[in-house]
């Protein structure tokens, strides 16, 4: 199992970044069908348990990043900072989601058997108020970042500075 390096992420940043997009996009996709036709909102389940899912993925991805981070790629202060204002909203999104689902107070979020977020036993308005006022809006903001990290990290590779293969595992 390849490690993180100077020159390139090993093979856990790679499975934790790529997971996490994939996770990500299958939100944003939940999202638009939701706003396409309300028949939709099935998918409501799915979007809560990958919601949960990244939180976890978050959580760990960033202590990684953390117990890793002198053996990471050289990166210049402009990308620390988009990297750590996706960290924060990767976090912050499904945490207010979370918060949102357990203020509610319409029982637990249940999964194949698997309780991922108890119930509370009364509503709880700050929670409820907190998720209903920023969950949608910073899951948009999230987006349009992780689509600049998409777009910076092309124009870098355009650029000749092999920026993609960091993360490619090349």
């Amino acid at each position: 199992m390849k490690q993180d390096d100077f020159y390139a992420y090993g093979t856990i940043s790679r499975l934790l970044h790529w997971s996490m997009a994939l996770c990500f996009f299958f939100m944003m996709a939940t999202v638009i069908a939701f706003k396409i036709d309300e028949e939709y909102y099935s998918l409501m389940i799915y979007h809560k348990v990958t919601g949960v899912l990244l939180l976890a993925l978050g959580a760990f991805r960033l202590l990684w990043a953390m117990g890793n981070r002198k053996n990471r790629p050289h990166s210049a202060l402009p990308v620390k900072l988009g990297h750590a204002l996706l960290y924060i909203l990767m976090l912050t999104v499904p945490l207010l989601g979370a918060l949102r689902q357990y203020g509610a107070a319409k029982g637990a979020l249940e999964f194949m058997g698997v309780t991922l977020i108890p119930a509370a036993s009364s509503k709880v308005d700050s929670f409820v108020s907190l998720g209903n006022q920023f969950h949608g809006e910073l899951g948009i903001a999230l987006f349009v970042v992780m689509i600049g990290h998409i777009a910076m990290a092309v124009f870098h590779q355009i650029k000749g500075e092999k920026i993609m293969q960091r993360m490619a595992g090349r």
